[in-house]
């Protein structure tokens, strides 16, 4: 297939295609937040929440888009095109699945993971009556529980929703900017995802005493369908550009405590004329010294 580019004809237009240009360090993933054709209140009001959780780096369509992510994903791909979003969160009721989310992200603009999640119980935002959180507060991530690590399916839900919190990479941190934490609990079959205030408390002493006051929203979920990418497709989509890679340092390595050890390369030294500590006992007497010369005995100098 033949793609023709077309030339920007605009400043604007250029900064655009500029701005979706492959980095060597993109940018801070955005998610589109979509309501299915039969979305319910408790569902519109989930991706209420996770909006305000998510933002700014968060899209809320509006408009309720019928459309069935694990039969059809075009209409997903066309959004996520549009939007320049590689999360998604999906919304929908039905008979058969009700209070249904479909969590998920885009690899190149196609569907690379859908995890589908069904809510079981849900408290909002608006239920819990204390002080939030200020917008775009980078959470502090916990994941509880074995199966998190033991099964593929619990263990891919919780990349993405790493994916999905993580919010900006940040060169330094500050204390007072940890104020936020997302809790997710995987036990019996169920993902519990609590969402707690960090207060910094006097202590009488230098580290503060820390308390935890839940603020919302908190969900019950259970685990439904699943659609994974490929090993192969998973391990490309993981792939790191050769510039960012650190390069190796020749001659040096690390044991298991982290202590770096070196290796130096020096020419062959002398030893007969290496300088040591001079003792009287060590001194060379005059017969070893005509030895070396071979019987020359050196001249005097006269004395004025």
């Amino acid at each position: 297939l033949i793609h023709y580019y077309r030339k920007p004809k605009t400043k604007r237009a250029k900064r655009f295609l500029e701005k979706r240009e492959p980095k060597l360090n993109e940018n801070t993933k955005n998610a589109m937040l979509i309501r299915g054709g039969n979305a319910n209140l408790t569902v519109t009001e989930v991706l209420k929440d996770i909006y305000a959780v998510k933002k700014p780096f968060a899209v809320l369509y509006k408009k309720k888009n019928i459309t069935r992510p694990f039969e059809d994903q075009t209409s997903l791909e066309f959004f996520s095109k549009k939007s320049d979003c590689s999360l998604f969160l999906f919304g929908s009721h039905n008979k058969k699945r009700p209070n249904n989310l479909i969590i998920g992200r885009m690899f190149d603009y196609h569907v690379l993971d859908m995890i589908e999640l069904g809510v079981e119980k849900f408290v909002s935002l608006k239920d819990v009556k204390n002080s939030k959180c200020p917008e775009g507060t980078k959470p502090m991530l916990i994941f509880a529980g074995d199966m998190f690590d033991v099964n593929e399916e619990y263990g891919r839900l919780k990349s993405l929703l790493i994916d999905f919190f993580r919010g900006p990479t940040v060169p330094s941190i500050r204390l007072a900017g940890l104020e936020y934490v997302l809790h997710f609990t995987a036990v019996d079959g169920k993902i519990y995802m609590r969402s707690y205030k960090v207060l910094l408390k006097k202590s009488g002493c230098k580290i503060p005493r820390i308390e935890l006051e839940e603020m919302g929203p908190s969900l019950d979920l259970v685990m439904r369908r699943t659609h994974l990418a490929s090993d192969d497709l998973y391990k490309l989509s993981l792939k790191q550009p050769k510039a960012l890679k650190p390069k190796k340092k020749k001659n040096i390595s690390h044991d298991v405590f982290g202590t770096t050890y070196g290796r130096i390369h020096m020419q062959k030294q002398d030893l007969s004329k290496l300088q040591t500590r001079k003792v009287k006992g060590l001194k060379k007497r005059p017969a070893e010294k005509l030895a070396e010369n071979d019987g020359v005995t050196p001249k005097k100098s006269k004395s004025t």
